[in-house]
């Protein structure tokens, strides 16, 4: 045991600590009428552009909405499988007052081409949604450098970002969509006699896309299911039942993959818990369910790198098998790049 130190250690100490107060009280003053960091703007928004790569190519996760379904499980069938789902959602913490809706818009660049797989809502009057032009502007692409557009399916999400004010948005872009999805939409009866979709809603969502399909004209271009282009870089594969001509995207650069899952699954913990969970949206849900199934097991067995147009931002990441009828969605870890 160490002895005390002594009285007039003691005494200079508490005399010098004494002696530091005033200063000490004038920088916590100063701190207090200064903070270190400035309130942000009003116009201040989170960041919405994701930086990675594929193999050679450049790539951007770029987010497009910040919106929700107020129905939440409302939303997701079948109705029986709910009090499970409700289940799921509390065990992982998941808010139950709504289901979110990301839409993450993935922008490739290959030499001088630039690709866009989907481009969202489109620019209108709500704030919230509609940002696709802003992030592109922000990596310093314009409408006019885009030279390829993949489609996966004609749904307002995906589709009228394609069109701005009645013209096309990106002028010099090719469209290409599987030629199922083009002949749906431009059949006389367009079958959505499988859907949970509310049917009010119908009419109008067939005028607007057959409207858009007007409006981008000779710039849509119907291919087959394995077909491959954007410079061999980019393959068309059918994962039909959300829509007729539902696509997934293939991408290889480098003998690195990506996989673009689009709208196989709505929700990052319901649609991988248990496959045969499915959204109102699926025009033929039974089909969705066998897709989604087929690609789920693929994926999981190859440790295929994936890209989620409604998962959360910035959409990259893993599909796991936790049990032999269960998923789960791994985040990839963020990398920011300069």
């Amino acid at each position: 045991m160490s002895s005390p130190a002594p009285d007039r250690s003691r005494r200079h100490f508490v005399a010098a600590a004494l002696a530091g107060l005033p200063a000490l009280a004038s920088v916590t003053s100063h701190a207090r009428e200064s903070p270190a960091i400035p309130p942000a703007p009003p116009s201040f928004r989170q960041p919405f552009v994701y930086r990675f790569s594929i193999g050679s190519m450049e790539a951007w996760s770029i987010s497009d909405c910040d919106l929700a379904f107020r129905e939440g499980l409302d939303l997701m069938h079948p109705e029986s499988a709910r009090p499970a789902m409700r289940e799921e959602m509390i065990r992982h913490g998941e808010s139950l007052d709504s289901l979110p809706l990301y839409v993450n818009l993935l922008v490739v660049r290959s030499g001088g081409a630039v690709a866009l797989f989907d481009a969202g809502f489109g620019q209108g009057k709500n704030p919230r949604m509609g940002w696709l032009k802003d992030g592109l502007a922000a990596v310093g692409i314009s409408p006019e450098q885009v030279t390829t557009g993949f489609l996966s399916h004609a749904h307002a999400d995906h589709l009228n970002g394609f069109v701005d004010a009645g013209k096309p948005a990106f002028p010099n872009a090719v469209i290409h969509l599987l030629e199922e999805e083009l002949a749906f939409w431009r059949s006389p009866e367009p079958d959505f006699s499988k859907s949970r979709r509310d049917p009010k809603g119908i009419p109008g969502m067939i005028r607007e896309v057959r409207a858009n399909f007007d409006i981008l004209g000779k710039q849509l271009e119907p291919v087959k299911a394995g077909t491959t282009l954007f410079g061999g870089q980019v393959t068309i594969e059918a994962a039909p039942g959300h829509t007729a001509g539902h696509a997934c995207f293939r991408l290889r650069s480098d003998r690195e993959e990506l996989l673009h899952l689009m709208d196989l699954a709505h929700h990052h913990l319901l649609m991988f818990a248990k496959p045969e969970w499915n959204i109102a949206f699926d025009h033929d849900p039974d089909l969705a369910i066998r897709s989604r199934q087929c690609y789920w097991a693929d994926t999981s067995a190859k440790h295929t790198r994936c890209f989620g147009f409604h998962l959360p931002w910035p959409g990259l990441g893993h599909i796991i098998q936790a049990t032999p009828e269960q998923y789960r969605w791994w985040p990839e870890r963020w990398q920011w790049q300069g």
